[in-house]
C-alpha cells in the first residue's frame, strides 16, 4: 500500500505558497493596521466602489460569513461605509469612505514590495498566476 507523499501535493504546495506569500504581505500591511484578507476587500473596492456585499464577496472570493466580521473591522477603521439602497433597506451597499480611497495610493507600493520579496520573475509570477485561474475557474 503506497502512502500520500505532502511534499507531492498540489494542495499542500499552494497552502504553503498561499501562507508564505502572506506573510510576505503582513509586515508591509501592518503599519497600515490591516490584514492581507482586509488589503484584498480593499482592492476589490478600489476596483468597484460602492456595491452590494454579495457582489463583494464574489469578486473577492470570499465566504459571505467571512465578509461580515472583516467589513465591521474596515468600518471601525473608518475605511469603508454602509449604505442603505434607496427604497430597499435590507440591502446594504459597501463604500469607500475617503480615507478608504487614500490607502488605494499606497497599493501599488505595497504589491510591487510583495513581488519582489517572492523572488519570482514577471513570467513565472504570470504562470502562477494562469494555472491558479485555471484551477478555480477549470471551463475557462
Amino acid at each position: 500500500m503506497s502512502v500520500a507523499q505532502l511534499n507531492e501535493q498540489l494542495c499542500f504546495a499552494l497552502y504553503s505558497a498561499s501562507n508564505h506569500l502572506t506573510s510576505i504581505y503582513r509586515p508591509l500591511l501592518e503599519p497600515l493596521g490591516l490584514t492581507y484578507t482586509q488589503f484584498i476587500v480593499l482592492m476589490a473596492l478600489w476596483e468597484k466602489d460602492n456595491i452590494s456585499i454579495s457582489e463583494l464577496a464574489k469578486n473577492a472570493k470570499l465566504s459571505k460569513s467571512t465578509m461580515t466580521p472583516l467589513l465591521k473591522r474596515l468600518e471601525q477603521k473608518k475605511l469603508i461605509e454602509r449604505q442603505m439602497l434607496e427604497g430597499n433597506e435590507r440591502q446594504k451597499n459597501i463604500a469607500l469612505t475617503d480615507a478608504g480611497r487614500l490607502l488605494s495610493k499606497q497599493s501599488s507600493t505595497i504589491t510591487e514590495q510583495a513581488f519582489c520579496m517572492s523572488k519570482l520573475s514577471k513570467e513565472q509570477a504570470k504562470t502562477v498566476i494562469d494555472i491558479c485561474y485555471q484551477l478555480v475557474n477549470p471551463s475557462g
